[in-house]
């Protein structure tokens, strides 16, 4: 399914735990159709996240939603040893980091690290961006970049 093919109440229905408005929607549409979108300013190309309607470095109204290179560096990280639901341990820790985009100094996207042992995710580590399944749905997630890769 395509973007323009996707309605809203869909992207509400796939999403019910998450507040979901004009600024962030095409953000979700996107993530249902497997692109990973970040605001950008027509004007002076700032990237925006999170999500707002007016760039905050020049005061435009003129933003949307862009597709990411998805290429970016470990800024930080941290292990999860436990699910939500007490009594699930996990068999070895989630890791989630804050990656920060190539396309702008400062841009930093959450998400999983996939693919790589928790012991050798390093800061500054060059990721690249994936897709993990859960519940059904897809999810954005990072992964080592494999050698030779922009």
């Amino acid at each position: 399914m395509t973007l323009t093919e996707l309605r809203d109440d869909a992207v509400f229905a796939a999403f019910p735990e998450v507040l979901i408005d004009r600024d962030n929607i095409a953000h979700y549409r996107g993530l249902l159709s497997g692109q990973l979108l970040i605001n950008r300013c027509d004007a002076c190309g700032y990237w925006i996240y999170p999500h707002r309607p007016l760039c905050p470095q020049c005061l435009s109204w003129e933003v949307r939603p862009s597709q990411i290179s998805g290429n970016g560096t470990i800024f930080m990280f941290t292990l999860i040893h436990q699910e939500r639901d007490r009594a699930g341990r996990l068999p070895e820790p989630i890791v989630a980091a804050a990656v920060e985009l190539t396309e702008q100094s400062g841009l930093r996207y959450l998400a999983r690290i996939v693919n790589c042992p928790a012991r050798q995710v390093t800061l500054e580590m060059p990721v690249q961006l994936t897709w993990v399944e859960r519940e059904g749905r897809k999810l954005p997630a990072f992964e080592p970049r494999r050698t030779g890769e922009a």
